[in-house]
Parts: C-alpha cells; sequence; structure tokens
C-alpha cells in the first residue's frame, strides 16, 4: 500500500500542468519558465527571455541537481534537448527511453522505455534530441523509424507507428516540431542511401497527412538534377529539428547530404534538395523556395543545422530573414518570405570556395581527388548539428564553430549501393585539435580549436570570439540579461557576457557537452540545465 500510495503521489505531481496547446507553443516566448519546444520557441532563436542570471551574478552560478541516465553502450550518446512544462522536465535517455522529472529537483516521476529493434543502422551512434508535446501527450521519434506518442501524466503508450524501414537505414533521432495539430518529422540515414522526406503526422492518431520528398523523383521540381535511378539512393536526410514562421505559415528545414557520400561520380549535377533549405508550407507540404548551400556536396557537408529566424532591417527597410550557420564554413543572410541570398561569409578557414556569384551560389574550385585534397573545414564541418542562438536585445548571432580544421577527402572507384549497408566512399582523414592547452602564440600551424562566435547579421562584422583548447558540439543559449550559455569537448560549461565575450563563469562537468542549454524557472527560480557525458547538470544561483 505505501508503495502505491508513493506511485500516486508521483504520477499526481507530474500531472500539475496545464494542457500544452498549439497557441501555448506559438507564444513560447511569453511564458519563458517553461522550454516547450526544441528550440525554445518556433523561430528557432534558442533565446530565454529570463533575466535572474545576470553578468554580475553568474559566478554565483551552483550545481542543483544531476539525472544520471541507468546505462550508456558503446554508441549511445546523450544529445537530447529537454522540455520543462510547468515544473515538470521531460527528456529522452538514449537511445529511447522518455523520462519525466521534477524540474526543481530532478525527483523522477515515470520513465517509459521502448526497445528498438535489432535491425536499426546508425551511421554515428545510437542517439535521440529530444521531444515534442502537444496537449497533455509526449511525441518521440526512435532509431528504428517508428513515431510513438506517450500520455505526459502516465508514461503510458498512446500509439506507435512504423513509419520507414529500419533494416534500409532509416533512424528517426530528432526532436519533432509541432505544428498545428500536426507532428513534423524526417529520419536520418543519408549515409546508407536512404531516400530522405520531411513528412507531417496526425497529431492524435500518427497518420500521415502529407510528405515532401528530400530527394525528387520524376515528375517533381528537382528531379533533372539527379542522373538515371540515381534519386532512388540519393540521401537527403533529415535529423535535426527545423523552425516555423506563423506569419507566413512556412516550415523552414535543413537537408543532409547526398548519397554516395564521399563520391559524387555517380550522381553527376546539384543534386537536390540536398544540402539545401526548404520552406514548405505547413499545411500542404508544398515547397516554396530553396536554397541549395553546397551544390554537389562530395565534402558531407549536411545542412541539417538549425534555421534561425528574425527580422532585422537591411538596406534601410524591415526585412524578414533567416540566419544560417552552416556546416560548410559559410554564415548566411537569407530572405526567408522569397529565399534571396541576401549574404555570405566564411566564420572559419575555407579553401573548397572562393566566394558567391550574383544569385548566391557558391564558386567550388576544390574536389577530392586520387591524390587527396586538403579541405578546409573538416569532414565534421565549421559547425554542425549543434544549436546557435540570436539575441533580440544584443542583435547578434552566436555560432558554435570549429575553427581551422581539415580533412583529407581521396576518390576510389565508384561506389556499390547495397541496402542496409554504408553508401559513402573513402572516409576523409583528418587532423584533430590539440588536447593540451598552449599559449595562443605557441599553437601548432596546424592546429584546430573551438569557439563561440557573434556576428551582426546587418554588417556581417564579427564582434567577439571565446576560444576553446579543443573542439566544441555544444549548443548557445543567450538570455535577456545578456549571458551566453555554451561549454566544449573538454569538459567546460561556461557563462560570457553576450556583448563582449568575457568569460563570466565555468564548471567542470567531467564530461564533453553536447547538447543545447536551455534556462526555466520553478517558483521563481531560473535554472540552466545542460547535458554532458552521459548526465544532465542543472544550475541556479546561490541561495
Amino acid at each position: 500500500m505505501i508503495a502505491r500510495a508513493l506511485l500516486l503521489i508521483t504520477l499526481s505531481a507530474a500531472a500539475l500542468h496545464a494542457q500544452v496547446t498549439f497557441d501555448r507553443i506559438l507564444r513560447a516566448n511569453q511564458e519563458p519558465q517553461n522550454w516547450l519546444t526544441y528550440s525554445g520557441t518556433l523561430s528557432g532563436q534558442r533565446h530565454s527571455q529570463l533575466t535572474q542570471i545576470t553578468p554580475n551574478n553568474a559566478k554565483n552560478l551552483e550545481l542543483q541537481w544531476v539525472y544520471q541516465v541507468r546505462s550508456l553502450g558503446r554508441s549511445d550518446k546523450f544529445e537530447a534537448t529537454p522540455l520543462v512544462v510547468d515544473g515538470v522536465m521531460y527528456t529522452v535517455s538514449p537511445p529511447n527511453d522518455v523520462v519525466a522529472l521534477d524540474a526543481a529537483t530532478g525527483r523522477v516521476f515515470w520513465i517509459y522505455s521502448h526497445t528498438p529493434s535489432d535491425q536499426a543502422r546508425l551511421c554515428c551512434g545510437r542517439v535521440n534530441r529530444g521531444l515534442a508535446i502537444l496537449g497533455d501527450t509526449l511525441y518521440m521519434g526512435t532509431i528504428d523509424a517508428h513515431l510513438l506518442a506517450i500520455d505526459a501524466k502516465s508514461g503510458r503508450l498512446v500509439w506507435d507507428v512504423a513509419v520507414a524501414k529500419p533494416e534500409a537505414g532509416y533512424a528517426f533521432t530528432m526532436a519533432p516540431l509541432v505544428v498545428k495539430d500536426k507532428i513534423i518529422m524526417g529520419p536520418a540515414g543519408g549515409e546508407y542511401g536512404i531516400r530522405g522526406f520531411l513528412a507531417a503526422f496526425d497529431a492524435k492518431t500518427g497518420k500521415e497527412a502529407w510528405r515532401f520528398n528530400t530527394i525528387p523523383g520524376p515528375g517533381e521540381p528537382g528531379h533533372d538534377t539527379w542522373t538515371a535511378n540515381t534519386w532512388q539512393t540519393g540521401g537527403g536526410s533529415v535529423w535535426v529539428t527545423g523552425s516555423y514562421d506563423p506569419d507566413l505559415n512556412n516550415l523552414y528545414w535543413g537537408i543532409g547530404n547526398p548519397g554516395p557520400d564521399w563520391n559524387g561520380d555517380s550522381r553527376p549535377g546539384d543534386n537536390l534538395y540536398t544540402d539545401s533549405v526548404i520552406a514548405l508550407d505547413a499545411d500542404t507540404g508544398k515547397l516554396k523556395w530553396h536554397y541549395q548551400f553546397t551544390p554537389h556536396d562530395e565534402f558531407d557537408f549536411d545542412a541539417v543545422q538549425v534555421p534561425v529566424l528574425t527580422d532585422i532591417v537591411w538596406d534601410g527597410s524591415q526585412r524578414k530573414v533567416m540566419l544560417w550557420a552552416n556546416r560548410n564554413g559559410f554564415w548566411y543572410v537569407i530572405d526567408r518570405v522569397s529565399g534571396q541570398f541576401l549574404m555570405g561569409k566564411p566564420f572559419a578557414k575555407v579553401n573548397w570556395a572562393s566566394g558567391f556569384d550574383e544569385k548566391g551560389r557558391p564558386l567550388k574550385v576544390l574536389a577530392p581527388s586520387l591524390e587527396g585534397t586538403r579541405i578546409y573545414p573538416n569532414n565534421q564541418g565549421a559547425t554542425n548539428w549543434y544549436s546557435p542562438s540570436y539575441s533580440p536585445r544584443t542583435g547578434y548571432f552566436y555560432i558554435p564553430s570549429w575553427m581551422d580544421t581539415y580533412s583529407v577527402y581521396r576518390k576510389d572507384k565508384p561506389v556499390e549501393y547495397t541496402e542496409g549497408q554504408q553508401f559513402t566512399g573513402i572516409f576523409p582523414t583528418m587532423q584533430m585539435p590539440a588536447l593540451v592547452a598552449r599559449p595562443t602564440n605557441n599553437r601548432l600551424p596546424e592546429d584546430g580549436y573551438g569557439a563561440i562566435q557573434a556576428f551582426d547579421p546587418r554588417s556581417g562584422e564579427k564582434k567577439w570570439e571565446f576560444k576553446m583548447t579543443d573542439v566544441t558540439d555544444s549548443g548557445v543559449l543567450s538570455t535577456a540579461s545578456d549571458v551566453v550559455f555554451a561549454g566544449g569537448r573538454e569538459g567546460y560549461f561556461f557563462a560570457l557576457n553576450a556583448r563582449t565575450g568575457e568569460a563570466l563563469w565555468k564548471a567542470m562537468l567531467g564530461g564533453q557537452i553536447a547538447s543545447g542549454p536551455i534556462s526555466y524557472s520553478v517558483g521563481g527560480r531560473q535554472f540552466v540545465a545542460v547535458c554532458a557525458g552521459n548526465g544532465m547538470f542543472v544550475f541556479a544561483l546561490r541561495q
């Protein structure tokens, strides 16, 4: 009886929050005590309106609680961004265990475990980057290509829909996005020669409402950028959450690399819509426009970064724009109404392209070769899936960056496709940044390093750079009190002054920072949470 009573208390605590309507998600910046969607708001800014933690008091941050995942297999990665709803936190322990926690204390309310099929094929570890919530239902994609609906109060499975074939390389690793009454999601698997897609599913039933093929087939716009049947195994995976503009009713999503990955001889052409951002009508999935960052990619420069939406003054008038820091080493300002290229500038060392033509097409000057070609940035890119941030207060765009890294790309004979096997080419060799700190003036000439950089999108000017010893897989969080939170592979989590880049505070977490930090409040107290190694660490000011 005592155990049953404790269970009822636990479940009632998890049931305290009100239903999360889509109207709440649309206006998420009006309830900054919560974190209702992957990037905090639908704009992708990863910016918090909370102000309790400031540049003056950030030095007083202290660890409040830690959630340790139950176990991590050799290929498991803890990269989830949690949701917080009215004092309850929801996250995913790899690969697919959903956990409900008390956001103030870390006490576990319930755990739902999904056991993936052993047919799952994954290039890069068993990972899940988070959940979506609508009403009192949580939504999770699984590494064996299912979409699950889970009751947020009890952890009970509501429904389970098989979407694609895991044995062919399809997997869901991204946090879904809620738009109106639909759940938007797409698969990873570009290294297995899948044919990618972005799809909308009915939130009540899981039934597919529409699908946009990121690799266009016969009769679809862009099909002429593929030859023969290469489109059938063209890649174009979708493994990071996009953004949504309610005024335009546009979804914006980044698309991954083509297949085969590092040898494009068998797929001449631009290979749309790989390495592109696509703008889709949210109700129908119809394409409105696209912009391709890296045509005919042979460097693995997936464009799966988060689209950051904001309005800025451009050429003297207010303009709806999209900010984008790309894996290929350039960051962009794009008109999000029309898709017009406005600006592209390198934020790390780039040698594969010399710039852009008048329409924004990159001027490619290098390609893989038999003898090997050194390409900057390296195969992991100048940035990757981890989130940038934009602060409406400072007007700065914050980019987690890999600086001055390269890979050597070699071509060999054409790659043969076999379902369920990797469809890539010769893996690039790369130098890795030195792990031992040394003075700036004593760095080896070919060392790379990690950095958080701040740029002004109106001028393109870099405002500051915060250097790290090792590179980073950390996202960035900015706040309305002018604090930026981020971390690096060496294990430090730190707070910076958002206007100057000055270091305000840091803590060693014992494992690489590998998610986007979030901020929320419970009972008027502001918390900051981040994943590192196999734990989630939550900080607040000393009381």
